[in-house]
């Protein structure tokens, strides 16, 4: 599922995998060793695997986002580890979502963002009659205006939020991809680099969504996206998708460190 920012879906997964490693090595490998040296270890061939270890746990959910068989390692896959979030939604928030049909939320979370992307936004979400909160993010994403029909909002409670928009449209981060599943809202996905790509095809592939191209999008390929997206079929599939996501990743995670460490094995 990782690659890196040449990945565009043409390249096998092993090769991905391959030159994965090979940076691993090269970035951390020195200051491992360096740091192991000093108390008497030996260096390490490769980082990644000493990293993962042979035993690898996957916090990823088997539907969104299933190990393929046959596979090389013994992988225990446990659901995403993802804590209920009780965080309040601000009052301007409500009130926002309180005015209208459900928005849609546009956000690119900690990934920086192509020139324009928060106009792009706002003009995909009035091209289609659709009121718009833009997640500011690391990227600064900004309205164009200040329009009754758009919002720009900071951190929020995804959980919650999620819930009660019309659609996510996001870069497919893991985490994103995975609490828009859960809240059961369709979702565009716009991947930039690493494992993105493979989000957007999963969410794509499960029809609770579609996966946009990558990099910038334009305001037509957005509202095409969106669009499509938007279908009651779509939507219909994302809610049924919703029930079949495990929300135990985190307890499954925890039960199974205990049962390792009181055999004295971990």
């Amino acid at each position: 599922m990782r690659g890196d920012t040449t990945a565009d879906g043409t390249t096998g997964n092993r090769t991905l995998w391959d030159r994965d490693a090979r940076r691993w090595n090269d970035i951390f490998g020195a200051a491992l060793d360096s740091h192991r040296a000093s108390v008497g270890l030996p260096p390490v061939d490769d980082v990644r695997s000493h990293m993962f270890t042979d035993r690898p746990w996957l916090a990823a959910d088997p539907t969104l986002g299933p190990w393929p068989e046959p596979a090389d390692l013994e992988v225990v896959q446990t659901g995403a580890w993802i804590l209920p979030d009780e965080r309040p939604l601000s009052a301007e928030l409500e009130a926002f979502l309180d005015a209208g049909e459900p928005p849609v939320y546009f956000g690119f979370g900690s990934i920086r963002a192509p020139q324009d992307l928060g106009k792009t936004m706002i003009e995909t979400a009035r091209a289609l009659g659709r009121r718009a909160i833009v997640l500011r993010g690391w990227a600064d994403l900004a309205l164009p205006d200040d329009g009754p029909d758009c919002l720009s909002i900071g951190e929020v409670n995804q959980q919650a939020l999620f819930r009660r928009v019309a659609a996510v449209v996001h870069h497919g981060g893991a985490g994103t991809t995975t609490a828009a599943a859960r809240a059961g809202a369709p979702q565009v996905v716009i991947p930039q680099h690493f494992d993105q790509h493979y989000w957007a095809r999963r969410v794509d592939d499960l029809g609770a969504g579609t996966a946009h191209s990558p990099g910038a999008p334009t305001t037509g390929s957005l509202t095409e996206a969106l669009g499509s997206t938007l279908r009651p079929d779509v939507a219909d599939r994302a809610r049924s998708l919703a029930g079949e996501v495990r929300t135990d990743g985190v307890e499954a995670a925890a039960r199974l460190l205990v049962a390792v460490d009181s055999r004295s094995s971990f």
